[in-house]
């Protein structure tokens, strides 16, 4: 069975360049079970592109107003990237919500929910009017952002790595979305995680903010996770008859590679709590890259760059 595999050494090059690759994906020819056979683990990562339009769309508004207090240049640099890609990972995961929509799966009124989340209880200003001050509201959010990006750098380091996808033949078009999209997550693991600690996160007195970062987090994206493959296995047109979620079908397909064991997302949270930590210890750049130069949307956005810039 894989096992999550942090790296200690820092596989990041000082100087490496964030930068948004302007993809597209063509879903004509996507099933909706997209890993034959497999409505469980299909809908289990489909979660995916439930949270991700709404969420990333949040991360890159937080950023911009946080952007102010960088006083770190390459971290600037680096943060305009990591915002280039977000934007570009939310028009893209969209892009299949509406696929799902064509072939009579409406994700909307979950979406919905998702969307009040991030617009207003996590908006600009502390719901329900709770006296929190602005610059510390922001902190709590950036701490947030900086715990999700925890599970992304685990999840894209596993599916880089997950020879399970690879042996049960699933969409083509949907697998390298789901590895472009990982390989970016490795990419920029650590960028969040710097711009929460250079805005203050990390002061001595205030290191309490990780972990209620982290408390928050991850609790909540395991029910959201849970609800969003419930409700697209009970909506999915294409199945016999509603479906219901059950630990036992998610657990064979863990066992069969199709989806990440509990294991490595549970032990992702203590190792984000070592006061020792940093997330470019988190999976292998060297792997990320690779399948960048390699991946088919990733190398027709860079061809497309390339004949313009010649044009």
């Amino acid at each position: 069975m894989r096992t999550s595999h942090p790296h200690p050494e820092r596989q990041e090059p000082p100087q490496h360049p964030i930068t948004p690759r302007r993809v597209s994906f063509d879903w004509r020819e996507t099933p909706l079970v997209w890993i034959p056979g497999e409505p469980t683990a299909t809908h289990v990562i489909n979660v995916l592109h439930l949270l991700l339009p709404a969420g990333e769309r949040w991360f890159v508004k937080v950023f911009k107003e946080a952007l102010p207090l960088v006083r770190d240049e390459q971290l600037l640099k680096d943060v305009k990237g990591f915002m280039g890609q977000e934007a570009t990972h939310s028009v893209q995961h969209s892009s299949v919500l509406d696929h799902l929509a064509h072939q009579g799966l409406d994700t909307r009124p979950y979406t919905r929910h998702v969307d009040f989340l991030f617009e207003h209880l996590l908006g600009d200003k502390p719901p329900f009017g709770v006296p929190v001050p602005a610059r510390e509201w922001l902190r709590f959010r950036l701490s947030l952002i900086a715990a999700i990006e925890q599970f992304t750098a685990v999840l894209g380091d596993w599916v880089l790595d997950a020879d399970g996808l690879d042996r049960a033949e699933p969409d083509p078009v949907m697998l390298d979305l789901l590895r472009w999209h990982g390989a970016e997550e490795v990419e920029h693991r650590a960028v969040a995680f710097d711009m929460y600690q250079n805005t203050g996160g990390e002061d001595p007195a205030r290191r309490a903010r990780r972990i209620l970062g982290m408390a928050v987090t991850a609790p909540v994206l395991l029910y959201l996770w849970g609800w969003g493959a419930a409700y697209l296995l009970r909506h999915d047109p294409q199945l016999a008859a509603p479906s219901r979620y059950s630990l036992r079908a998610h657990n064979r397909a863990v066992r069969r590679g199709l989806l990440p064991t509990w294991r490595e997302l549970g032990a992702a949270i203590p190792r984000y709590l070592r006061r020792s930590y940093h997330p470019s210890q988190e999976g292998s750049l060297r792997t990320a890259v690779a399948y960048l130069a390699s991946s088919p949307a990733a190398r027709a956005a860079a061809g497309a760059v390339g004949r313009a810039a010649v044009s």
